[in-house]
């Protein structure tokens, strides 16, 4: 099994770099990989910022590359439930914070987490 850097899975989604995107596409074809939470989240932000991917696609794109045959996540309910809650109007970082803090209070003095985390029904978030 092998962990992919972010950048491998930017050319696998963006295709902006013909050479570099087959190598990455043959990566996924050929072995077995595991995404990080970390990989993931830093994946998201590039999309998002460099790209100019709104929140949906950035979220299509992981869910479909978490999907390939032979990919495996690291801790892939949590960062399923991390999907769906961005969905729900998180950011995607906020949302695998509480994800991956889900059995116990996640705490912050970010009012607008706070009201966001509220609309999309986590209330296990508290503020400071």
């Amino acid at each position: 099994m092998l962990a992919v850097d972010s950048d491998v899975l930017i050319r696998l989604i963006t295709r902006d770099n013909a050479a570099q995107s087959r190598r990455a596409a043959r990566l996924f074809q050929t072995h077995e990989i595991e995404l990080s939470r970390t990989v993931l989240l830093e994946t998201a932000r590039i999309l998002a910022e460099s790209f100019g991917f709104e929140r949906e696609r950035v979220l299509d794109a992981l869910q479909a590359v978490a999907g390939l045959p032979g990919v495996r996540v690291e801790n892939a309910r949590e960062v399923s439930r991390a999907i769906e809650l961005s969905r729900a109007g998180l950011d995607f970082a906020e949302a695998m914070h509480i994800a991956c803090n889900s059995t116990r209070v996640f705490v912050t003095s970010d009012e607008q987490l706070y009201r966001r985390a509220r609309r999309a029904g986590v209330y296990w978030v508290k503020r400071l």
